[in-house]
């Protein structure tokens, strides 16, 4: 059986999102952001990696990762930050700022938080910012493949960002609403646009790009990719898989370990673990995923776990439980 191999990863890692702020702002006016890891307990409790977005719904600014060259964003234009750097956005490039973590903290009104800020001048902004929280261990080969930065444009009049543009919106409508349910809204919206923007940013990728990305579109290791994660459970070898692609086993090994980073069954292993992970934190014993990721035995598959993800599956589903139960 094949599968959507981004719909299954982005399911697998439990993406969630949450719309966090909305800023009107006068020039001059400029907002540094700290990196992700340290304001993460605060927006997105109980998440493991935390990205952080901005649509900018009105006017133009600047932004950019902290060390690296400001660029112009307008009106539509939609920055993501899928490594959680630290970065500035501002009404002028080269302005910086000291974090406020105060404005991080939830409060008991419901998101998006609204500020106003700047300076008063006559150069107006709006900016809608969320937060993106998801899994990164044992084994999230997304984030690894996406770079410091998107940044993607609203010009432009083909199907891709007409959708965009729609998402962004909506988002921006909701954000000023005080309609029930808009909160929830916000935060699916939030996912949506985030696999947009990995979407677009695929289509971006030069031909000879490598990475897991790089791989959905390669005709041998996208078909290779589909079947594993459409039957993560079977037996596959090297030379089954090859048969399946329809190449020999020497190209598929060599095309998917360039292209991916690693051998075609060192990705099953650890992608059995990501889906072991998860099945586990849900409460199943370790004998029931033993079954469920497709090894034979429950000694097997606790080897396995142990030497990959560096924790016994029982204390790994412990301490997610515990940690989950302690997430307000």
């Amino acid at each position: 059986m094949s599968a959507d191999v981004l719909s299954d990863v982005l399911s697998a890692v439990r993406l969630t999102g949450a719309l966090y702020f909305d800023f009107d702002l006068s020039s001059p006016w400029v907002a540094e952001t700290p990196a992700a890891r340290e304001i993460a307990a605060t927006v997105m409790p109980g998440a493991q990696r935390v990205i952080e977005y901005h649509v900018i719904a009105r006017g133009e600014c600047w932004g950019h990762a902290v060390g690296q060259e400001p660029f112009r964003l307008r009106e539509g234009d939609l920055f993501v930050l899928p490594q959680g750097d630290a970065h500035v956005l501002s009404s002028a490039p080269g302005m910086r700022g000291t974090p406020d973590l105060s404005k991080f903290a939830r409060r008991s009104t419901p998101l998006p938080l609204v500020y106003e800020m700047g300076g008063g001048g006559p150069e107006r902004a709006r900016l809608v910012c969320g937060f993106l929280g998801c899994d990164e261990r044992p084994f999230n080969p997304l984030l690894t493949a996406l770079p410091p930065v998107i940044h993607l444009s609203a010009g432009g009049d083909d199907t891709t960002t007409g959708w965009l543009g729609m998402l962004l919106n909506i988002a921006v409508k909701e954000s000023g609403s005080d309609r029930a349910g808009a909160e929830n809204v916000l935060a699916r919206l939030s996912e949506l646009m985030f696999v947009e923007a990995i979407r677009r940013y695929l289509e971006t990728l030069p031909p000879a790009q490598t990475g897991w990305l790089a791989g959905l579109r390669d005709p041998v290791v996208g078909q290779a990719l589909s079947a594993l994660h459409g039957e993560p459970k079977e037996p596959w070898t090297v030379e089954r898989l090859a048969r399946l692609v329809g190449v020999s086993r020497s190209v598929l090994a060599e095309r998917f370990a360039e292209v991916v980073g690693q051998p075609p069954m060192q990705y099953l292993a650890l992608w059995r673990m990501q889906l072991a992970s998860r099945i586990l934190a849900e409460g199943a014993t370790v004998a029931e995923v033993a079954t469920a990721v497709g090894y034979e035995s429950e000694a097997a598959f606790s080897r396995a776990f142990k030497k990959l993800v560096g924790q016994a599956p029982a204390a790994w589903r412990k301490d997610t439980l515990a940690a989950g139960s302690a997430t307000p």
